[in-house]
C-alpha cells in the first residue's frame, strides 16, 4: 500500500520505517528541510537503536519529503505522528495535529483513511474526522482511525516490530478493512502480534490508561522507597519480594528520582485535566503527578540536607547522566534538568557527563556548566557526585576510581546503580534510594 506519515519524530519515523519494513511504500513528511536531507542520506535525526539500520535496509520503500501535497495526494493511508505537547494547564496542545489536517484536506483527491498515531485526548479522533470532512473537496470522504503507539524510547524499533499488541479504533467498515490490510503482515507469519479492534474512544483511552498505570506504579514504588529510608527497610528486598506475585510482576518496580520523557509526564497531566473537565477527577493520577514532581529533587535535597544550604555554595559537583533514561538522547522532563538548575541556584559548580545527551543539554545550560567526554574527567577533584541516569557506562564504572579521582568520594545515586555489598568495601559515602546509607569516610 502507499502510505504517508506526517512527522518524523520518535513516533512518526519509527512507524514509517516499520511499515516500510513489512512491505509498504512509505513517504515520510516533515517541514524541516535539514531533517529531510539527513534522512535521505540514511541518517536518523533521533538517537534510537537499530533505526538507521532499517532505514538503509528498506531504503527502496522509503521516501522523505517536505512536499506534503504530493505525499498526501498519492497516499491510500495517512498516519499522523506529530507531537501533542502539554499546555501550561496540563491539557494537550493539538495545534500540530490540526495543522496536518489542514494540509491533508488541501491535498486529497480521493477517499482516504487518516490514522491518528499521536497521543490525543479522548474524543479527538471524532473531531478530526468531522474537521477533515468539512474541508476536503466535494465528493471525497475521509475515515479516521485511532491507532495509539506503545513504544518506549531506546527500544522503539523493537517495541514496534515485536509489539505486545496493536490497538485500532474505527467507526466504519471501510477504515476497519483498510487497517486490517495495513497491519496484516504484523498479525501473520513471523510476528503474530495480537490485533485488537474497538471503537475510537476506547482506543484513545487504552493509551492513556496504559501509560498512566505505569506512571502510577513508578510513583507508588518511589513513595514506598522513601518510607523504607525512614523505617529501615531495603527497597531492593521489598520489590524483590513483591515481584514474585504474578499480579504485580517485576516491571516498573525500580525506585529512583522519578519518571521523565515525552509520554508519562504529559499523559498523566492530560488525563487528569480531561477528567476534571468531565467533572470526574481521577485523583490517583493527580497524586501520581504530585509525587513525581517532588521525587525529582529528592537527590538534591539529600545533598543539601547533608551539607547545609549555605555550605554547598562553591562546591564542585559532578552529574552522571543527563537523559531521562538510558538508550535515548531525549531530555524532556529529565530529572537532571531540575537538579542542575537547583545546584546552580545555590552557587554550586556543576560538571556533567552523558554518552549521547550533552549536545542537547548544552542548548539548555550553555556555558553555565562544564561538559565532559568521560566519567573520569567529570568526577576528577569533585566534592560529590550525583547519578541521574543508569547508563551502562555508569553502572559498570570501576568503583575504585571514585575513591582515587574525587576530592571526597561522596556519591548520591538516584538510580541505585550499585549493590550495597559492593559499596561497603570502599572508603566512600554512598546514598541511594530506599536503602541503607553507607558512611565509610570521616
Amino acid at each position: 500500500m502507499k502510505i504517508a506519515v506526517a512527522g518524523t519524530g520518535y513516533v512518526g519515523l519509527v512507524t514509517g520505517v516499520a511499515l516500510a519494513h513489512i512491505g509498504h511504500d512509505v513517504t515520510c513528511v516533515d517541514i524541516d528541510e535539514d531533517k529531510i536531507k539527513m534522512m535521505r542520506k540514511g541518517k536518523s535525526p533521533i538517537y534510537e537503536a537499530d533505526l538507521e539500520d532499517l532505514m538503509n535496509k528498506d531504503a527502496e520503500r522509503l521516501t522523505y519529503t517536505t512536499d506534503y501535497k504530493k505525499a498526501y495526494k498519492d497516499a491510500e493511508v495517512i498516519f499522523i505522528g506529530v507531537g501533542t505537547p502539554e499546555r501550561s494547564d496540563g491539557s494537550a496542545n493539538l495545534d500540530f495535529v490540526y495543522g496536518v489536517c489542514d494540509n491533508i484536506a488541501e491535498s486529497l483527491v480521493k477517499d482516504c483513511v487518516v490514522v491518528v498515531k499521536s497521543t490525543v485526548p479522548i474524543g479527538t479522533n471524532d473531531s478530526v474526522e468531522e474537521y477533515l470532512n468539512s474541508r476536503v473537496k466535494k465528493g471525497i470522504h475521509v475515515s479516521v482511525a485511532s491507532n495509539p503507539e506503545f513504544l518506549s524510547q531506546g527500544t522503539a524499533v523493537r517495541d514496534t516490530l515485536h509489539a505486545s499488541r496493536i490497538v485500532v479504533g474505527v467507526e466504519d467498515d471501510y477504515a476497519r478493512e483498510v487497517m486490517e490490510e495495513v497491519y496484516r503482515p504484523f498479525t501473520e507469519d513471523e510476528y503474530k502480534i495480537p490485533y485488537l479492534v474497538m471503537n475510537r474512544r476506547s482506543a484513545e483511552m487504552v493509551k492513556y490508561a496504559s501509560n498512566d498505570f505505569l506512571a502510577l506504579k513508578i510513583s507508588y514504588i518511589n513513595e514506598i522507597s522513601n518510607l523504607c529510608e525512614v523505617i529501615g527497610a531495603d527497597i531492593s528486598d521489598v520489590t524483590r519480594g513483591m515481584s514474585y506475585d504474578s499480579r504485580i510482576g517485576n516491571k516498573f518496580l525500580n525506585s529512583g528520582i522519578g519518571y521523565g520523557g515525552s509520554c508519562f509526564p504529559k499523559d498523566t497531566k492530560a488525563l487528569h485535566h480531561l477528567s476534571v473537565e468531565y467533572d470526574n477527577e481521577v485523583r490517583t493520577v493527580k497524586a501520581c503527578v504530585d509525587v513525581n514532581k517532588t521525587q525529582k529533587l529528592r537527590l538534591f535535597n539529600k545533598f543539601k540536607d547533608d551539607f547545609g544550604s549555605r555550605n554547598i555554595r562553591g562546591m564542585d559537583v559532578a552529574i552522571l547522566g543527563a537523559t531521562f533514561k538510558p538508550g535515548t538522547d531525549d531530555l524532556r522532563e529529565a530529572p537532571s534538568i531540575d537538579n542542575v538548575r537547583a545546584l546552580l541556584e545555590y552557587g554550586v559548580n556543576v560538571s556533567i557527563y552523558d554518552p549521547v545527551g550533552l549536545e542537547r543539554f548544552e542548548k539548555l545550560f550553555g556555558d553555565s556548566i562544564t561538559y565532559c567526554e568521560n566519567i573520569d574527567d567529570c568526577i576528577k577533584d569533585k566534592d560529590a557526585v550525583m547519578i541521574m541516569t543508569e547508563w551502562e557506562q555508569i553502572v559498570n564504572y570501576d568503583i575504585k576510581k571514585y575513591v582515587k579521582l574525587m576530592r571526597t568520594p561522596i556519591i548520591y545515586d538516584g538510580r541505585n546503580c550499585y549493590p550495597l555489598s559492593t559499596m561497603k568495601q570502599y572508603k566512600v559515602e554512598y546514598t541511594s534510594m530506599g536503602r541503607e546509607e553507607i558512611r565509610n569516610i570521616d
